[in-house]
């Protein structure tokens, strides 16, 4: 395999010497823990003080969580669009100083709108700074090795709840919700909005073409097709249980008698199993078709979440399958990011990632507000568990239908062997 410092320094491909900027993947797995640790797992550890201490219901702040990751869906589409264009520099910068005020603005929120106002704000920062953009610039920078960058920056970022989830707790045991949120948005504003400001400085490259792959195809051809269709709705089906999963978890464990901090640890760990999961993504993509592992990662997604639901503990074996939901959530993260260049090539990745992305980033958004809604009436967190892996065992039907008609007669699936070359 190529090794990522070498092919940092630059490497000849079909367009010409492609500046590949020494600081990117390294900044860019800092800024993915940082920010996702933050803005979005510190939530679901906080939320139970934050309904306490203000008397707001669990359902009102939850969706204003909701429609954070509704924001994201929806701009993240532009996002993409800009990214394809200009390159990631001046997008994630701005989207770290939109986190930063967003989480501000949450922290001093005397009332739900104001709360609510800095949720949406942290949705567009959310569109700004978390995979998608980062997918975006690494794939055309690191083609066509950019697996081996994804898998990196993944790999990293699936320490963001290991992390965060567990320092949170310990802040929010020593101070209030609203001075741990400043807390960690001083981290935020440290880290992320330099980091993005200065390794991101690089050229940015025209597209790298593969033969072989679809790259001539028009965004509007794609989004017509049917394969697309059947994966966007297989990948937002899975995302709608991933989501929901993860924001219940801590209830589902608090509701089963173990403690807030012993469910934040639970959650924190199953982060670590989102490492563990990035590490095999890559073997397994050699051995199987993009369709073949779509629906074998969505078979373990259903699996994992009816697992939680009917096991009560001990809490070793609850922090065991949170490790194993955890290690298929990794690997589902890497099989979005590489189903556009999988199927389609990379001269529009930003566009159609961004297009595929926004119901799924819409499921997600409504996940955690719907499964807080629909617990009481299925009768418990349990109940939730076993029609999320009802909902992604359905997903694995339309997975069937993933495969583009020029690419069953191309071989090898892109993005397998010819990206892990022996």
């Amino acid at each position: 395999m190529t090794d990522l410092n070498a092919s940092e320094r630059g490497a000849v491909t079909g367009t010409g010497v492609r500046s590949r900027p020494r600081a990117a993947l390294p900044a860019l797995c800092v800024t993915q823990i940082t920010s996702w640790g933050i803005v979005y797992y510190a939530f679901p550890v906080l939320n139970p003080q934050i309904t306490t201490a203000t008397g707001w219901s669990t359902g009102a702040t939850t969706a204003a969580f909701s429609a954070a990751l509704l924001v994201s869906a929806i701009a993240g589409i532009r996002v993409g669009r800009i990214i394809d264009s200009h390159g990631p520099r001046t997008v994630m910068t701005t989207g770290s100083v939109l986190g930063v005020t967003s989480v501000l603005i949450i922290a001093s929120a005397s009332n739900l709108p104001v709360f609510t106002a800095g949720w949406l704000l942290a949705g567009l920062a959310m569109a700004a700074t978390f995979y998608q953009p980062a997918f975006a610039a690494l794939t055309r920078w690191w083609a066509p090795d950019h697996v081996r960058a994804l898998t990196v920056v993944t790999l990293a970022g699936g320490l963001a709840s290991t992390a965060f989830a567990p320092l949170t707790a310990t802040l929010a045991s020593h101070l209030s919700w609203r001075a741990t949120y400043v807390v960690l948005a001083l981290i935020l504003a440290a880290v992320t909005i330099p980091a993005h400001a200065l390794a991101l400085k690089a050229p940015w490259p025209e597209p790298f073409t593969p033969t072989g792959l679809h790259d001539d195809v028009g965004v509007e051809k794609v989004t017509r097709t049917r394969p697309f269709w059947m994966l966007a709705t297989t990948l937002t089906l899975s995302a709608f249980t991933v989501s929901a999963a993860v924001i219940a978890l801590v209830p589902l464990m608090i509701e089963r008698g173990y403690t807030s901090t012993e469910a934040a640890w639970a959650l924190g760990l199953g982060g670590a199993g989102q490492t563990l999961g990035r590490t095999l993504y890559a073997t397994l993509a050699r051995h199987t078709s993009p369709t073949t592992r779509t629906i074998t990662l969505v078979a373990l997604g259903a699996l994992t979440t009816a697992a939680l639901a009917i096991t009560p503990g001990p809490y070793a074996m609850l922090v065991a399958l949170s490790i194993a939901a955890g290690t298929v959530r990794g690997n589902l993260t890497l099989l979005q990011a590489t189903a556009i260049t999988d199927r389609w090539g990379t001269t529009h990745y930003g566009r159609l990632s961004g297009l595929l992305a926004a119901p799924t980033t819409t499921a997600a958004a409504i996940a955690p507000f719907a499964g807080t809604a629909i617990a009481a009436p299925l009768g418990g967190y349990p109940q939730l568990f076993i029609a999320l892996a009802a909902i992604s065992a359905a997903a694995c039907i339309t997975g069937l239908k993933t495969t583009p008609s020029r690419a069953r007669n191309n071989g090898p699936a892109p993005g397998t062997t010819k990206l892990f070359p022996k």
